[in-house]
C-alpha cells in the first residue's frame, strides 16, 4: 500500500526503513533485505519511508534514475507491504529534526533502518544517533563494488556517460525508463527505420548515445534500437528517446512503452548527410542484431 501522508499510515508496531532510495540499487537491496528479515522475525510489516522527489533531485538539482512509480514497483518487488512517499519540497526541507523523530513516533517504529550516511532535518542536523531517540536503528554499512561505495551518485554518473553494462552491475539489473510515445518528425521512416518517439520526464537521466534494447507494452514484447541525444544531423536541439523496433509493424501513438538498455553500441554523432546517417543506422541495426542472437 502506497501513502503521501504520516496520518494515513495504519497504526501499529513496524520496522521502518527510511531513504530516498533512489534506484533501489543493490546497497538499497542490501538494507532492505536485513529490514525485511527483522519485521519477519518481530512479526511486524515494514514500512519503507522515502521521498518525492528524491532529496538531491530537490537541494541539487540532480536529475533521478526512478520515478515514484518505478520506485514503488522495484520497492514491491523485493516484499515491501508499506510505502510512505512523503513530498520533498521547501516546506520539508525546512522542518526541524524533532518533527521528523515525531513521524517516526506516529508510524509506530519499533526499529528503525538507514544507511550509514543518512542524515535528516532542517541543515541535515540529524543523524543515526537522534534516531536511537526513538527506537534501536540499525545503521548499515555502505555496500562496496569494485573498491566504492554503491551509490546513486555513483550510477548517475556511469549512466551520463553512456556506461549502462556498469550501472547495471551496481542496480542489479538493467537501467529502464518509460514513457508514452508521441508523434514526432517521421524522420526515421523517412530513412526506412520508423521509430517511437518517447516522452520522458525531462529530469529522468538518460544515457547518451545508441543503445540495443529490449521494450514492452501492450504491444508485445520486442529487441530494438535506441538513440539518446540531439539528432545533430539534423541540427537538433532538445533530448530526445528513439527507439525502432525489431520487426515490429504498426502505430503505437499514445501507447506507453518501458524499455531496458542493455548495451552500447556507440556514441551519438553528427554526419556529413542524410545518407550517412540512414547508413549508419543500418549498421546500428546489424549490431543490435548480431548482440540478440537475430
Amino acid at each position: 500500500m502506497l501513502f503521501s501522508e504520516v496520518v494515513d499510515v495504519p497504526k501499529g508496531p513496524k520496522v521502518v526503513a527510511v531513504g530516498s532510495f533512489d534506484g533501489v540499487h543493490l546497497g538499497h537491496q542490501y538494507l532492505l533485505h536485513q529490514a525485511l528479515a527483522e519485521a519477519k522475525s518481530l512479526h511486524q510489516p515494514l514500512l519503507v519511508y522515502t521521498f518525492d522527489p528524491p532529496t538531491k533531485v530537490f537541494t541539487r538539482g540532480e536529475g533521478f534514475l526512478m520515478d515514484l512509480t518505478e520506485k514503488v514497483e522495484a520497492l514491491r518487488a523485493l516484499g515491501v507491504e508499506l510505502i510512505l512517499a512523503v513530498a520533498f519540497n521547501e516546506a520539508f526541507a525546512k522542518r526541524k529534526a524533532e518533527e521528523f523523530l515525531e513521524d517516526l513516533r506516529k508510524l509506530g517504529a519499533s526499529r528503525i533502518y538507514v544507511g550509514e550516511d543518512f542524515r535528516f532535518g532542517q541543515g541535515r542536523g540529524g543523524g543515526p544517533e537522534n534516531l536511537a531517540q526513538v527506537a534501536p536503528v540499525r545503521t548499515v554499512p555502505l555496500l562496496t563494488l569494485g573498491g566504492e561505495p554503491v551509490k546513486s551518485s555513483r550510477i548517475r554518473a556511469l549512466l551520463q556517460e553512456g556506461r549502462v553494462e556498469e550501472a547495471r552491475h551496481l542496480l542489479g539489473r538493467p537501467y529502464g525508463a518509460y514513457g508514452v510515445v508521441v508523434e514526432g518528425e517521421k524522420l526515421g521512416r523517412k530513412l526506412g527505420f520508423p521509430t517511437a518517439n518517447l516522452a520522458v520526464h525531462p529530469n529522468k537521466v538518460l544515457p547518451p548515445g545508441v543503445f540495443a534494447v529490449e521494450a514492452q507494452g501492450a504491444f508485445g514484447r520486442y529487441k530494438g534500437v535506441a538513440n539518446v541525444g540531439t539528432r545533430p544531423t539534423v541540427n537538433g536541439s532538445e533530448r530526445r528517446l528513439e527507439v525502432h523496433l525489431l520487426g515490429f509493424a504498426g502505430d503505437l501513438y499514445g501507447e506507453e512503452m518501458r524499455l531496458v538498455f542493455l548495451k552500447r553500441l556507440r556514441e551519438e554523432r553528427r554526419f556529413a548527410s542524410l545518407e550517412e546517417l540512414q547508413a549508419q543506422i543500418a549498421k546500428d541495426v546489424a549490431s543490435a542484431r548480431a548482440y540478440f542472437g537475430l
